[in-house]
């Protein structure tokens, strides 16, 4: 069974740095292409950020880029997410996800595996 563990969530003000972790323990998972999701209470998944399993094409959504950066170690088998210039509407449980099948990598229903989430409060 895949799993995947973020880590990194937290009270941070506004103006402030983050950065989420997602590791995927054992050795019989090798991340594939990976993605950031974030859900705001009573909404729905958003996109956040992509990275391919090469680690050499990203995606962002227009609300993060610029402040925010994905990366991943594959030696180490872990994707990161690193946040900066945090503001109050980045408030959100934010999930790291695997995606094996499909093309849209915006589309949380084409992702395949998900880890259980970590909570970012940005307080103004």
């Amino acid at each position: 069974q895949v799993q995947l563990v973020e880590s990194g969530g937290g009270l941070v003000q506004a103006g402030g740095s983050l950065r989420l972790s997602c590791a995927a323990p054992g050795r019989s998972f090798s991340m594939p292409d990976m993605g950031w999701f974030r859900q705001a209470p009573g909404k729905e998944y958003n996109f956040v950020a992509y990275i391919n399993q090469g680690g050499t094409s990203t995606s962002y959504a227009d609300s993060v880029k610029g402040r925010f950066t994905i990366s991943r170690d594959n030696a180490k088998n872990t994707l990161s997410l690193q946040m900066n210039s945090l503001r109050p509407d980045d408030t959100a449980y934010y999930y790291c996800a695997a995606k094996i099948r499909g093309f849209n990598i915006r589309n949380a229903n084409e992702y395949d595996y998900w880890g259980q989430g970590t909570q970012v409060t940005v307080s103004s």
